[in-house]
């Protein structure tokens, strides 16, 4: 019994803390060294593939390999950390798929969830990614509004730096008033909007 309470306390620790690290892959590896597969993942896609599923599926077999140690080794604290590190990396897997592949691009048929509020205001937060070209804040999915609010607060800090374009000392903000007040007011897309089927990404 007290294996099990280890090996899910690990699993619901590693399924929040996976969220954490594909932000970071996804912002400085994804749209950086390896942008060239993932962009597949930011043009309309063509088929029911893109090569950028390639690197959604790279943590897989992890998972898989520790899931199964976790089953034959012997028992023992170590096996139960890994077992639940490979659960909490599967749980965080098929959390992505249903969230980010169905409910985000509609990929599967998922859209019911968006009539939630929580999971509304994730792919609310997920479709400021894809409207940004190359894409920008927020890298993450689940945590995604929250980094998109911290990077709006970041904004708006610049916007009182007087040397930042919108601020009232900035000529440019006199010239182009509506310009001045976007920088000001960024805003999370409302999550009681349409929640329309996405399949270009």
């Amino acid at each position: 019994m007290n294996s099990w309470i280890v090996r899910i306390a690990v699993g619901l620790a590693v399924a929040v803390l996976m969220d954490l690290w594909a932000m970071l892959l996804h912002g400085r590896v994804w749209h950086t060294i390896l942008w060239r597969i993932h962009r597949s993942h930011h043009h309309k896609r063509s088929g029911m593939f893109e090569h950028n599923d390639a690197l959604s599926a790279l943590h897989a077999p992890i998972a898989i390999a520790a899931i199964l140690y976790g089953c034959r080794a012997e028992p023992g604290l170590a096996t139960d950390l890994i077992f639940g590190a490979g659960l909490g990396m599967s749980l965080f897997g098929v959390a992505y798929l249903v969230v980010h592949d169905g409910l985000a691009h509609g990929r599967l048929p998922v859209q019911a969830l968006g009539k939630l509020r929580w999971f509304a205001r994730i792919r609310a937060a997920h479709m400021v990614h894809h409207g940004k070209g190359r894409g920008g804040p927020p890298y993450g999915l689940f945590f995604g509004p929250w980094e998109l609010r911290r990077a709006q607060r970041s904004d708006r800090g610049d916007a009182h730096d007087p040397r930042a374009p919108g601020d009232a000392h900035d000529p440019r903000a006199h010239s182009d008033p509506a310009a001045a007040r976007a920088k000001l007011t960024p805003h999370l897309p409302s999550a009681t909007g349409p929640n329309e089927v996405i399949t270009s990404r």
